[in-house]
């Protein structure tokens, strides 16, 4: 409930006198963090006089002073994810994507550690995915300490600016791994819905053959079976189809296929992010957006899992190094 308490006000100097003890019950630094986290667990602004006891260090907030610091503390959350260096982190794997985020996208940039924990890098708004903004956010990645030299497996869907992107500012450091869950979904959308899942399932199990060399004669056969479906649906399989077996070319599919043949993460994660922002029927300005997304990012990467299969990340990081060097055969392929 409100607190009442008296005025002062120093006549001579014509201004008033804050009450320290008052001040003190507030206890602005602790309870704005708390505010944040209460704010994005659901509590309304609007609210909080129904729910002081959620946070009984304070007293004498209204909704305005509640609201005032919810953005001074999402406000520090944004500056701390975009001022976060990157030069600690060895990262061998990074998912890009873009998410629609009320009417606009935002692009994601989370990394996994050569241990296999995920960092979230950062992220940008932006109206489409086009190649001079995806650069942009690869350089200012750059610029806070991210390195590609010891190599990076870059996975992400069917996005040809990200793509061009990635070629662009990482050049041959940085391998792609397309994602194969959206280019199944893209060739059998050309299909009538009465045929798509027999062919997903037929994709399906051509990617999860654990070679290379077999999983590429199942993807060619059922190309050759589609050219008597849908031309359209074949040209969508070609496009981009290599780069959804580059683990497999690798030789690493069996041990990592089920956490990078996919950018599932990046799925899972903004799921959160709708978890914690979805209570937010009114978006203002783009100030507020950012703040809501960096705050729920941050709050959601300590409880992020490591990959499944992440004691098999050096053996990525030697193949990507190999790749870069030119070595011709991948450890899938080779013959004993």
């Amino acid at each position: 409930m409100a607190v009442l308490y008296r005025r002062l006000r120093d006549r001579a100097q014509n201004r008033e006198v804050p009450l320290q003890t008052y001040h003190g019950l507030q206890q602005p630094h602790a309870t704005d963090g708390a505010l944040l986290l209460k704010i994005l667990r659901g509590l309304s602004c609007r609210s909080y006089g129904e729910c002081a006891e959620a946070i009984p260090a304070a007293f004498g907030l209204s909704p305005s002073s509640v609201s005032r610091r919810f953005i001074r503390a999402s406000a520090r959350k944004l500056q701390q994810l975009c001022e976060r260096r990157l030069e600690p982190y060895d990262f061998v794997a990074l998912f890009l994507d873009g998410k629609t985020f009320a009417e606009d996208e935002m692009l994601i940039a989370l990394g996994i550690t050569l241990s296999g924990e995920k960092v979230i890098l950062g992220f940008i708004q932006t109206g489409t995915e086009n190649e001079r903004v995806c650069s942009d956010f690869l350089r200012s990645l750059i610029e806070r300490g991210l390195r590609v030299d010891p190599g990076l497996l870059c996975i992400l869907d069917g996005a040809k600016g990200l793509r061009a992107a990635i070629q662009r500012v990482f050049g041959s450091q940085a391998l792609v791994q397309r994602c194969q869950w959206h280019k199944r979904e893209n060739v059998v959308s050309y299909l009538p819905k009465s045929q798509q899942a027999l062919w997903r399932r037929k994709l399906q199990k051509a990617y999860e053959k654990p070679t290379h060399v077999e999983a590429r004669a199942s993807l060619l056969r059922i190309r050759q079976e589609l050219r008597l479906v849908n031309a359209s649906a074949v040209a969508s399989l070609e496009e981009g189809m290599e780069e959804t077996l580059t683990l497999h070319r690798l030789g690493v599919f069996p041990q990592l296929g089920l956490s990078l043949k996919t950018t599932n993460c990046l799925e899972s994660l903004m799921s959160q992010v709708g978890q914690r922002t979805g209570k937010v029927d009114r978006w203002r300005n783009s100030d507020q957006k950012q703040r809501w997304v960096a705050s729920a990012l941050l709050d959601i990467e300590p409880r992020l899992r490591r990959i499944k299969g992440y004691r098999h990340l050096p053996t990525l990081r030697a193949v990507l190094q190999g790749e870069i060097r030119g070595d011709s055969i991948a450890m899938g392929d080779q013959v004993a």
